[in-house]
């Protein structure tokens, strides 16, 4: 069995909130879920995040006709190249939208296969006993920094550049994806989420919440109220599944 819950809240500081999500189950052992965060304006992140997480919706809800023709890890890539090309699209043709672009971070667990896909530096992470793992590499200036050992992760975390990537759907004609796969176990935890959570609360933290057990919605929920309780200066989002 398996299940997800998926929030969003604006946070304390921002008037508006760019991010968006959404997730849902498809049978006993198949789900999916997405968290966008989106940049360029109040009105233009606010979009560009939205296009993206319907366009991988529209995906997934497509999975049974597509997967004919593409494997599961091939069709959320394909569902982000598709995002890309929407945003890019409408960022030409409308002023008001010029220049605006999203991360994405998606994920298909299907049967005993654990498939994510990311663009930007919005997160998905691993708990798994009680060990917690980052999947994804964030594309951003500091993360570059980290891996070329100029920068630690902790001087990374609070590095005034730390909002600047270098990769995102929308702000070119093409993007490159990078997608991950794990087998899946019973018990797993599966966390995707924006910015917001992983700049206020640390990997550690977020590991104790999520090992401190309930449901998927009453874990999301610590996680958001920890995140509030520091202050919250960005939007913060979550799509939180739990294998069992």
């Amino acid at each position: 069995m398996i299940s997800v819950f998926a929030k969003t809240d604006k946070g304390i500081v921002r008037r508006s909130n760019q991010d968006a999500c959404a997730s849902a189950v498809l049978g006993p052992r198949r789900a999916w879920g997405v968290v966008c965060d989106g940049m360029g304006g109040a009105n233009a992140g606010d979009i560009a995040s939205k296009m993206a997480v319907e366009t991988f919706g529209e995906y997934m809800e497509k999975l049974k006709s597509i997967l004919s023709h593409f494997r599961e890890g091939e069709l959320l890539v394909k569902a982000a190249e598709e995002a890309n090309a929407a945003i890019f699209r409408r960022g030409r043709s409308d002023p008001a939208c010029d220049g605006m672009g999203t991360t994405m971070v998606g994920a298909l667990v299907w049967d005993k296969t654990l498939w994510v896909v990311n663009v930007g530096d919005s997160r998905a992470y691993l708990i798994r006993g009680e060990e917690i793992r980052r999947l994804t590499r964030d594309h951003s200036v500091v993360e570059d920094l980290v891996a070329q050992g100029k920068m630690t992760p902790e001087q990374a975390r609070r590095h005034p550049q730390r909002n600047l990537i270098t990769r995102a759907l929308g702000t070119t004609a093409k993007v490159k994806a990078d997608l991950f796969r794990e087998t899946a176990q019973r018990g797993d935890v599966l966390l995707l989420c924006s910015d917001g959570l992983s700049g206020e609360v640390t990997d550690e933290e977020i590991c104790r919440d999520i090992l401190a057990g309930g449901t998927p919605e009453e874990m999301t929920d610590r996680l958001l109220a920890k995140a509030l309780e520091r202050g919250a200066p960005d939007n913060v989002t979550i799509v939180l599944f739990r294998v069992e």
